[in-house]
């Protein structure tokens, strides 16, 4: 991914102006709000570090000519003389001492502002505004953030959580850089890569009957069970995929809501209630009074993804999808 232009222009540098007096030979007094080259900055800085015309336009690959006019027409525009001038080469005044320090702290943030753009736009820097789905957490998902952390330690993730739903809200108002969400996700602006794909269990209270001596459950088994789902609106592309495996042919008979997977096995922990749930994360709760068991062919499964905005130039995202190739 490259980044492009941000259509802002950039910001020239301005230094307070100095106040002394000025030399006689100079008779134009510093324009306040003048603006300060940073060029001529630089070679000011070089030419207090080395005393020598010729010895700093040598460091600054420039003519010895092209030095002395940069440094007069600082001069000019502070309206202060920087340097004396001798046969042996030259010597700062008091206030080209003073701006000499000032300027060489200023480039050296400049100098490092720089690096810290550079390692931006190669995705060795800069900020990755991430959020994992509720439903989707450990596996392949957490070996990617892994993986990235690792290949990219300068790079901030700034990690979140939440349902799908509004994942991809964050990811339409630019909140979000990248997020895990559940397909199907039906946004044209976004991009979506599958990273995983998890088998759907049957949920069941240890006591149920169909949680007694089988390991596989059919999909007639099911039919107007008293089911317990999370609300559609977390995630409607999961929502609507889990019911139209599981319960093909309808008999979906939804008695109770629960906000996310480990309330709802607790749920069905509790008695009265079935569930159909993510492998993983099912797996990963092992809750006490609860059995999963596998369904007969064809195999319910569901997906999770990393979907992102196609325009986005973010360059941290682009080094997160490289990992996925």
């Amino acid at each position: 991914m490259v980044a492009g232009p941000v259509g802002r222009r950039p910001r020239r540098i301005r230094l307070p102006a100095i106040s002394g007096a000025y030399d006689a030979g100079m008779s134009d007094a510093p324009a306040r709000n003048a603006w300060l080259d940073p060029r001529r900055l630089r070679s000011f800085a070089v030419l207090a570090e080395e005393l020598h015309f010729t010895r700093a336009a040598a460091r600054l690959c420039i003519a010895q000519p092209a030095l002395s006019q940069q440094i007069r027409a600082l001069e000019r525009q502070l309206g202060v003389p920087l340097v004396h001038r001798t046969s042996r080469g030259c010597q700062l005044t008091e206030v080209g001492a003073r701006v000499a320090e000032e300027a060489a702290r200023l480039l050296a943030e400049v100098d490092a502002a720089t690096n810290r753009i550079r390692d931006l736009v190669r995705g060795r820097g800069g900020r990755l505004r991430l959020a994992y789905t509720r439903s989707a957490r450990g596996g392949p998902v957490d070996a990617l953030v892994a993986r990235f952390r690792a290949a990219h330690p300068d790079v901030e993730v700034v990690p979140e959580t939440a349902w799908t739903a509004p994942n991809v809200a964050g990811l339409l108002a630019g909140r979000l850089d990248v997020a895990f969400v559940r397909p199907p996700v039906d946004e044209p602006a976004l991009a979506c890569r599958t990273v995983d794909t998890e088998e759907l269990l049957l949920a069941l209270p240890a006591a149920h009957p169909l949680a007694v001596g089988r390991r596989k459950i059919s999909r007639d088994e099911v039919v107007d069970l008293p089911a317990v789902m999370w609300p559609r609106e977390n995630g409607p592309g999961m929502f609507d995929r889990t019911i139209a495996q599981v319960w093909p042919r309808g008999g979906f008979r939804l008695v109770r809501q629960e906000p996310d997977d480990e309330q709802l096995l607790r749920a069905v922990a509790q008695g009265g209630v079935v569930a159909a749930v993510p492998a993983g994360r099912a797996r990963a709760l092992r809750l006490r009074g609860v059995r999963l068991r596998r369904f007969t062919a064809p195999t319910p499964t569901v997906d999770v993804a990393l979907a992102w905005l196609r325009d986005s130039t973010n360059p941290a995202l682009g080094r997160l999808l490289a990992l996925l190739d």
